[in-house]
Formats: C-alpha cells, structure tokens, sequence
C-alpha cells in the first residue's frame, strides 16, 4: 500500500513529465532552499536520475555564504545545467513597495530577463499552498503573461488532477509540482530520501532559519531543533508562520499579492 509521501511523489513526478512532454522550452527555478531541492530530487527521480531541462537561480548577490557554497557543491555533484542571472539594483524598483517587497522585487526583474533572453515558454517553481495565502490561489499549471505577469481571477479549473496544458500561443506558463505538499510533508519527505539541505536550516545557539531568502531581509527563529527528527517534532506542534522570518510577510497586506502578479515566485 502506497503511504502519504509516496501519493505526493507520484502525483509530482506526472506533474513534472507533464510539463516536460507539453511545454516548449522549459526551466525550473532553484532557489537553493529547502523546497527547491526537493523540487530537484523529484526531477531526478522522474527522469531517471537526470535532470533534463535548466535549472535556474536569479541570484540577488544577497544570499548567505552557506548557500553559495551548497550551490557549487551540488550543482556539480547532481549533474545539473545551472544557469545564473542577475538582478537590476533596488533603486529601479517600484518605489510604492514597502521597502523588503522592494528589495523581492529584484527577482522578479531578473526572472523576466532571463525568460525574455531565453526565451522560456514555461518555468517549474517549488511554491506549496500552505505558504502564504496568496499561493493558495495557484494552479498547477498556470497560465501568466509573456513575461510572467499572473491573473489569479483568470486561471482554468484543475478538478480531479485533470490539468490544462494546452494554451494559446504567447502564453507563459508556470508549473508547480509541490503545490499539494506541506511543510511538513517537505521535511518527512527531506528525512526518508536524505536529501541535503543548506546548513542554516538546522539550529545552531539556539536559532535556525525556517525560510531561506536574502540575508538582509531574513531572520531566524529561536530553535534548538538541530537534526531533522527535532525539527519534524517542532513543526508538528508550532503555530507560528513558516515565513514568520520573512521580512516582507510583515509589511502591508497587499505587497505580496502586487509582487506575485507581477510575477514574483
């Protein structure tokens, strides 16, 4: 009989071969992070240990050093077809965003670059429901702009896994295979497989980071969960945000909302 982790596993690895066998052009984002690197793990496991499409990280020059390091180390060892793209400055951002959605806003820029340079006609991001109320919106396969632009009130029902993959011409479309996961189902997921993670999530003195984003606008929570059966045993019983570290999960209501449909992960 197939457990919990094996149904999502399986649901992620038809997503995935979906997206592959429908979509043109396609890249997958790897912000280095936990979700990321199941996202890639999975790809992995659907392609027969080869990940067949660019994996892709917009990199802001703000992440941690433990980060950088993890992506030189396992971008070699997975085998992967990194590409990396740079963000504009701060100062060419809307200036009506609070100041850390401000500073997210970056990426977006940078990913509509890339796509516009590489032409991209779809893009697998590791976004999961449970995160932040406005991801509860999203489909699996979900139709945006050319440049990523996202209309939440336009988006095609997905009833009983039955996913549109066939839009019109011009259409952009994001694919997300751990939308039905939890946080929880990550890190059980993390635990059965081994899969390794940046450092940084693991408590040290007695903090640890729950969300990995740009250190500037990244905080850590009070932890003393150090391996993963310790944080597996904190999650079950928390009440506080996943993203309670998040600097811009904290500034005005709408700031997320603005920045997701303009394009932002």
């Amino acid at each position: 009989m197939l457990s919990h982790l094996d149904n999502l596993e399986s649901q992620s690895i038809f997503i995935l071969r979906e997206a592959y066998n429908r979509i043109d052009k396609i890249a997958m984002m790897w912000s280095l992070g936990k979700d990321s690197n199941v996202m890639v793990w999975l790809a992995k496991k659907a392609f027969l240990g080869h990940v067949p499409f660019p994996v892709m990280h917009i990199d802001t020059g703000k992440k941690f050093p433990e980060m950088y390091a993890f992506r030189a180390r396992y971008a070699k060892e997975w085998g992967l077809n990194l590409i990396l793209g740079d963000c504009p400055p701060v100062e060419q951002m809307d200036e009506t965003l609070p100041p850390a959605a401000r500073s997210a806003a970056r990426k977006t820029a940078g990913l509509k670059a890339k796509i516009e340079e590489l032409g991209f006609t779809g893009i697998i991001a590791g976004i999961r429901r449970d995160e932040e109320g406005t991801r509860a919106k999203e489909r699996v396969f979900s139709p945006r702009g050319q440049t990523g632009e996202w209309n939440f009130r336009d988006q095609p029902p997905e009833f009983w896994d039955q996913f549109k993959t066939d839009f019109p011409p011009g259409t952009h479309v994001r694919i997300h295979p751990l939308l039905h996961w939890t946080e929880l189902d990550i890190w059980r997921y993390v635990q059965r497989e081994k899969i390794p993670l940046v450092e940084l999530y693991y408590a040290k003195n007695g903090k640890r980071y729950r969300s990995l984003g740009d250190k500037d606008i990244t905080s850590p929570i009070v932890s003393d969960a150090a391996t993963i059966e310790e944080i597996i045993a904190e999650l079950e019983v928390t009440k506080v945000a996943e993203r309670s570290g998040r600097a811009m999960d904290h500034e005005a209501e709408d700031a997320f909302e603005r920045l997701r449909a303009d394009g932002y992960m």
